[in-house]
């Protein structure tokens, strides 16, 4: 009896499984997140929005666009002079194209490469001679940008994502910047 019950039940989850199998992953999609970014000793923090399109299973495009959160400070001497220095990242924007590699029912590994664009304000002061000096400054860097990551949706609907970006600045800013990035996932 115990097993015909199992059969019953188990049955019955068949056309459900069947359907999850099925469930379309093409379509438009959005993420939120936060944002830890990692260059040349500055720690910048940024909440970040994506919105995409995957076109199947595959292969998608999608579009980032970030602002600045949580700031960092650095101490410097300069000819003898301590200078202070606060960094923001104003914002940022970039733009990718995305592979999917579905692994299982919802869960994706991510990879995507891309072109973007970030501006940071430095903001600095000094005492040089006795005298207080501020200096402000507006850095705007363009780069490309090669990222990792897996998204798992709860429902098919619902999710998370989990990315690593290297950002390789091109021109006179040759530096480069490591994002890790956290966020809720949904698809429409």
């Amino acid at each position: 009896m115990k097993f015909f019950l199992g059969a019953v039940v188990a049955a019955s989850l068949l056309p459900v499984a069947a359907f999850a199998e099925t469930a379309p992953t093409t379509g438009l999609y959005a993420n939120l997140g936060y944002v830890d970014a990692h260059s040349s000793g500055i720690d910048l923090g940024a909440i970040q929005g994506r919105l995409g399109y995957r076109f199947n299973n595959w292969l998608g495009v999608e579009g980032e666009l970030a602002a600045g959160a949580v700031g960092d400070k650095t101490t410097t001497t300069v000819g003898g002079a301590s200078v202070d220095t606060k960094y923001e990242l104003n914002n940022s924007a970039a733009l990718y194209g995305v592979g999917f590699l579905p692994v299982a029912n919802n869960f994706d590994l991510i990879g995507r490469i891309g072109y973007g664009e970030s501006t940071v304000r430095a903001k600095g002061a000094a005492v040089a001679d006795g005298t207080p000096v501020q200096v402000a400054n507006v850095d705007d860097g363009n780069s490309w940008n090669l990222g990792v990551g897996a998204q798992y949706h709860f429902d098919g609907v619902n999710g998370v994502r989990g990315d690593y970006t290297r950002q390789e600045f091109v021109g006179s800013n040759a530096q480069h910047a490591d994002v890790w990035s956290i966020a809720y996932s949904h698809r429409f």
